[in-house]
Order: structure tokens, then C-alpha cells, then sequence
């Protein structure tokens, strides 16, 4: 019984940094996996960079980008799930 008080406080504190820090990382990055998989040609996104551009053309892990420069090609994972999100909400009054 004094093993079990004893471990009770470590226990209770990894439950808390579960909750509080790995179970939100791990549902943001199912989020951003699954936002890169729906991405298509026509989409306007924001990188993580800070590039805006336009959708395309669309490869397994790349994609080709239309900006303001020109075309450019870039990883998927490098388009930024928020600020595409924010780019694309409908915009209130």
C-alpha cells in the first residue's frame, strides 16, 4: 500500500502531461495529414514560409504551385495547415 501512495503522484502527473501535451500533438498531426491528403489542383494555401499560391498540380508528396514569381514545386508538408485554413474561411462583415 505505501509502494502504491508512493507512485500515485508520478502516476497522476504523466496522466496530466498525456492529456495536456501528447494526446493534442497527436490529434494536430492526424489533422495535418489528413489536410495534405485533401488538398487539390485549384486550392489557394499559404506555406509555412509564407508563400500564397495556387494549386497546380498535385503529386504524391509534392506539389506544383502557381505564385506571383512563377511556378514552383515543393514538398506537401511544407503548406501550412492555419494559414491555408485562414485564407480560405469565408470572410465575416
Amino acid at each position: 500500500m505505501d509502494q502504491l501512495q508512493q507512485f500515485a503522484p508520478l502516476l497522476l502527473m504523466f496522466v496530466v502531461i498525456y492529456f495536456l501535451m501528447i494526446r493534442p500533438q497527436q490529434k494536430r498531426q492526424k489533422q495535418e495529414k489528413q489536410f495534405e491528403k485533401d488538398l487539390k489542383a485549384g486550392d489557394k494555401i499559404i506555406t509555412k514560409s509564407g508563400i500564397h499560391g495556387k494549386i497546380l498540380e498535385l503529386g504524391d508528396d509534392t506539389l506544383v504551385i502557381e505564385t506571383m514569381a512563377g511556378k514552383l514545386k515543393m514538398e506537401r508538408s511544407a503548406v501550412s495547415l492555419e494559414l491555408s485554413q485562414k485564407l480560405n474561411a469565408p470572410k465575416k462583415d
